[in-house]
């Protein structure tokens, strides 16, 4: 089955959504168009001119990135500056760029969750809370000869769905709707100016309320009714909350200095710096946090980590952990270059699920602006 770009948008931001994303955050389609047919398909950490010209080189249609390529609002756009010449090279040749940045990082089993089973830290949560998202309930009534698609409907689009492992989930109950069409009503049953009954259905269904467009969207389009009767309620069970880095433990605690080749042999590092007064310590309770996570130090002293993961700690930063108390490894922004090689591996799960006719790949150019010498 050919594959639509937004129907692979679709699919990617079910399982990565875009209001996950910090506040802020650019994360979206960066260039070109999702309303085209896909044949290839390139996952990268970053979206650098080199990347660029290995998407032209594999004839690729849709770059999605971890990092957006337009953090920042460009000033201008000129083509003899190698970094701003990319962007032409990618509208010259038809490669739309679409960017999931911390919404990837915060999503239950995304990058902090791989990051964490790498280093074999367990019993995670997570070191900042970032979003909060509440169920709603939507009570319909619908006639009889209308129930079952529309319950259909409503669990196609994910409303009734409870935990991971149940979906399509709703009550139903039968009884009388009463109702008086006048003016210049034009009912589906019955006549105007004349009392009506209809045998009706009521269906409950609970759904998260980042879904709540698109449950009465399909309520309005399946309903019969002129206008349909509907309540819509905020419930206070079934919150769900995300949250930024994790936090857990090792199985037993470990001398620091073990821990530290650990990391290094997790993520393929030559070495990485070290915060800390003490560097005899025993490692148990860890804190990680891909990406530029120093802001978030105090919620790993907070949680009592041992150790707190992030990249590019700031110079005056690293002072102030090591005042208060908190030993750090920074080994890089670039230790998300896993992200290529998982969304390779859940792309191509869609692809042999969907029957998508598509070829997924991972950037093989290494991104890195740093060496260790």
């Amino acid at each position: 089955m050919t594959l639509n770009g937004r129907t692979f948008i679709e699919k990617l931001e079910s399982h990565t959504p875009l209001y996950l994303a910090e506040e802020g955050d650019p994360v979206g389609l960066h260039i070109g168009t999702l309303d085209k047919e896909l044949s290839k398909v390139m996952m990268t950490l970053d979206v650098r001119p080199e990347v660029v010209q290995e998407a032209v080189a594999q004839g690729v249609d849709l770059i999605v990135a971890k990092h957006p390529p337009i953090f920042r609002p460009l000033k201008h756009l000129l083509t003899d500056n190698p970094q701003e010449r990319m962007y032409s090279e990618l509208l010259k040749h038809d490669i739309a760029v679409y960017a999931a940045h911390t919404n990837m990082d915060i999503i239950e089993g995304g990058l902090n969750d791989w990051f964490c089973e790498k280093l074999d830290v367990r019993d995670t949560t997570f070191l900042r809370q970032t979003h909060e998202i509440h169920c709603k309930k939507l009570i319909v009534f619908v006639p009889e000869t209308h129930a079952d698609e529309m319950r259909q409907a409503l669990g196609e689009i994910g409303a009734g769905r409870i935990g991971e492992n149940y979906s399509h989930c709703s009550f139903s109950s039968s009884g009388e709707g009463r109702f008086k069409p006048i003016n210049r009503a034009q009912p589906t049953i019955g006549k105007v100016g004349q009392p009506e009954i209809v045998s009706e259905v009521k269906i409950e269904v609970v759904f998260p309320e980042t879904l709540e467009r698109d449950v009465l969207r399909t309520m309005y389009a399946v309903h019969p009714y002129e206008e349909p009767a509907f309540d819509l309620l905020t419930l206070d069970n079934f919150t769900k909350t995300y949250g930024i880095g994790r936090i857990g433990d090792l199985p037993e605690a470990v001398p620091l200095t073990r821990f530290i080749e650990t990391v290094k042999q997790a993520f393929a590092l030559d070495g990485l710096r070290l915060i800390t007064d003490n560097d005899e310590k025993m490692v148990k309770r860890v804190a990680i946090c891909g990406g530029s996570g120093e802001k978030f130090y105090r919620d790993a002293l907070y949680q009592q980590a041992d150790v707190y993961i992030t990249g590019d700690v700031y110079y005056h930063t690293a002072h102030d952990m090591i005042a208060e108390g908190l030993t750090v490894l920074d080994p890089g922004h670039y230790i998300e270059f896993i992200c290529k090689e998982k969304y390779l591996a859940l792309f191509n799960q869609w692809k042999q699920s969907e029957n998508w006719d598509v070829e997924f790949i991972a950037s093989t150019i290494n991104t890195n602006p740093f060496q260790w010498r």
